[in-house]
């Protein structure tokens, strides 16, 4: 067994153990239903089409295996729900996966300072408050960071419309724009779970056996995240889904994809 250690909270203080395996045996149909949109933990689980757009760039990694990309597997923590109407990031972490490993030692974790206040509801999810972020480095700053961490890889995510919209938002001020082709664990439980009503990431988590530890820290979710992608990824090559085209193609597909954040 692989062990690592995470921390519970960003001021590093209280960490512990997690088991990672990587190992998945479910096999499921890829028969998809018509279902409504379900609103589980902290964000509405809605999604764009815009979401899948790849610059020409990024065209060549579509035609690459999923066990041999690279991805950037990251998450948010923000002041609200709103990215238009004026909330913003707080904490950014990512992790990195090559060849179906998680890289502990290639972590990206960042507070921000929002340069307004954290509501008490959003401080009671993830425990930051406005002391811990002020003085700390603006999203200016950060999201050049971020982009040059992210270069060149897949970004992955769950119910990644949201982060990337917070991203998205950014655009005009920092000048930054991540045109990183993007995949979604949300998306591709609904592809092969499709019997299953709720792909939060606390269900899918029970579903494969992955243990949450940090939950709604951007750093806990990013590491979930990652443990549940790769769960999902021999589940997903044993359903004809080898490519990172073919798991676009079928996230586009679900009825997820076709609703707008």
């Amino acid at each position: 067994a692989l062990f690592h250690i995470v921390c519970d909270n960003h001021e590093k203080q209280q960490c512990r153990q997690i088991n990672i395996t990587t190992q998945a045996e479910l096999k499921t149909p890829l028969k998809e239903k018509q279902r409504s949109p379900i609103i589980a933990g902290s964000r509405p689980e809605f999604y764009d089409f815009d979401l899948f757009k790849t610059d020409e760039e990024n065209t060549d990694l579509l035609d690459t295996s999923l066990k041999d990309l690279t991805y950037t597997v990251f998450d948010t923590e923000t002041t609200g729900l709103s990215p238009d109407g004026g909330d913003e990031i707080i904490s950014i972490a990512a992790v990195r996966i090559v060849n179906t490993k998680i890289v502990y030692k290639d972590i990206f974790e960042e507070l921000v300072d929002p340069k307004r206040d954290i509501p008490i509801e959003s401080y009671k999810i993830h425990g930051i408050n406005y002391e811990m972020v002020t003085g700390k480095k603006d999203i200016n700053t950060i999201l050049p960071l971020f982009k040059q961490f992210a270069a060149d890889t897949v970004l992955a995510g769950h119910n990644i419309a949201f982060d990337m919209k917070m991203l998205k938002v950014k655009e005009k001020t920092t000048h930054i724009k991540f045109s990183n082709p993007v995949i979604d664990t949300l998306l591709l439980s609904a592809i092969l779970h499709p019997v299953h009503e709720q792909h939060d990431m606390e269900n899918i988590a029970k579903r494969l056996g992955v243990n949450i530890i940090g939950r709604h820290t951007a750093l806990g979710d990013a590491i979930a995240t990652a443990e549940i992608f790769l769960k999902l990824i021999p589940i997903l090559n044993s359903n004809g889904i080898l490519t990172l085209n073919d798991a676009v193609k079928a996230s586009k597909k679900t009825y997820y994809a076709r609703l707008k954040y």
